[in-house]
């Protein structure tokens, strides 16, 4: 019998085994998931936690509500990728496999910056761990008055667009509690303005100014002083705080980086438009653990999933796979008081406001805010429990289309 292994079971892996699960048969092939954690975690939740609008409840369900009957799911610490000996080395024993579709994510690596494990969850905090965003919680509900700072060390960062999401719930936050004129907000980004696309972000910076929330771009985090408080960057600027919430340096896996076998952030190197390993064979990589040029963020595992099962299924019914992807990113961006804007994007497209998914009806809208958008943010989790996870048919397709966008001259990355 062949075998088909999936390493890490976060919405890229779990979405691939669903629909591998339907394409391959169970009397020839043997699909298996391995990942440490018994815990499936909507990770796009840990942005709410601090605010308490989710509960770390609510962003967990157990692995085995979304693994397919005829996939086996392993529970066990991935030590080791051997990709030439087709091999992966666990605690609890090794596997072999015919082919590997790797899937394991990336953590934040607060060590890389000089200082700053000194005030780590003290006054120095995260939202992108579950233990980060409740200790996170915790302190804002005592933080009333100072300064708050928002500071990315540098790109790439899992899901870009939720820095600004977390000032602009901060914004909403300290202004329902009464305390807003207390308080300052301070987005600082190694970035040229609010985001990365010129037309996303001139509307983004335009809402960051009307919420008097302050952007200093440009500044390239070096270290941190924990005794003045202050975040320097490599030039010898200096931004003051009294809390801040970091997203430090996100990196691959830790195994990608053990096993030697990914660049020097630990991410693997992945044909952009095919998703198949570029220096190993039988492999395929999708979601964070890719270093192809787009937001590392659920929806583009979602998309990049359906890219991944076709081509597997292509080479193993010995055909080429296919360059579909993309690039093709969709996010929902909250900006506070029961509104939120979208943004739909690609490789070679910038986000353009416009109508989606039906252009021209909508009901969503490209770069603009609403309450309907909101609303699709909201219900995203249920989407994602329910249909995303399960590999259930959605009306998106993996590849971004123009039509419903209006058009703002050069549109070119």
């Amino acid at each position: 019998m062949k075998k088909l292994l999936i390493l890490g079971s976060g919405a890229g892996g779990v979405m691939v085994a669903a629909k591998m699960a339907k394409l391959l048969n169970p009397k020839e092939w043997k699909i298996t998931i391995i990942d440490r954690s018994w815990q499936h975690h909507y990770q796009a939740g840990w942005l709410f936690i601090p605010f308490g609008i989710y509960s770390l409840k609510d962003c967990i369900k157990p692995q085995m509500d979304f693994i397919p009957s005829n996939v086996e799911f392993v529970q066990d610490e991935i030590e080791n990728i051997d990709p030439v000996a087709k091999k992966v080395t666990c605690k609890g024993g090794t596997h072999t496999y015919d082919w590997v579709v790797v899937g394991t994510g990336c953590r934040i690596v607060p060590d890389e910056i000089d200082g700053m494990s000194d005030g780590w969850r003290k006054d120095i905090h995260d939202f992108y761990t579950p233990d980060g965003a409740v200790a996170l919680a915790k302190k804002l509900k005592h933080f009333n008055k100072g300064k708050l700072v928002l500071n990315i060390a540098e790109m790439p960062i899992k899901c870009p667009v939720a820095p600004l999401e977390f000032v602009f719930l901060a914004d909403w936050f300290y202004m329902i509690n009464d305390s807003r004129c207390n308080i300052e907000i301070e987005l600082v980004t190694p970035l040229t303005g609010a985001f990365t696309k010129p037309v996303a972000a001139e509307i983004l910076g335009k809402l960051c100014e009307e919420k008097n929330i302050k952007i200093t771009p440009n500044f390239e985090i070096g270290s941190v002083d924990v005794g003045r408080k202050v975040i320097e960057s490599h030039k010898g600027e200096e931004v003051e705080y009294d809390l801040l919430v970091s997203i430090p340096p996100n990196f691959g896996s830790k195994v990608i980086e053990d096993s030697e076998i990914g660049d020097a952030m630990a991410y693997l190197d992945t044909d952009h438009y095919t998703l198949k390993s570029k220096k190993y064979e039988n492999m395929y990589v999708i979601g964070d653990a890719t270093n192809v040029p787009t937001s590392k963020a659920g929806s583009v595992a979602h998309f990049e999933s359906d890219v991944v099962a076709e081509n597997l299924h292509r080479e193993i019914e010995g055909l080429d796979p296919r360059p579909e992807f993309d690039g093709h990113s969709t996010c929902f961006i909250v900006t506070g008081y029961e509104k939120a804007t979208l943004i739909d994007f690609n490789y070679k497209i910038e986000p353009l406001p416009g109508k989606y998914p039906f252009p021209g009806l909508g009901p969503m809208d490209l770069l603009g805010e609403s309450f309907m958008n909101y609303m699709g943010k909201m219900m995203f989790k249920w989407v994602y429990f329910n249909l995303m996870l399960k590999g259930k048919e959605l009306p998106l397709e993996p590849q971004m289309f123009m039509a419903g966008k209006k058009r703002m001259g050069a549109c070119s990355l």
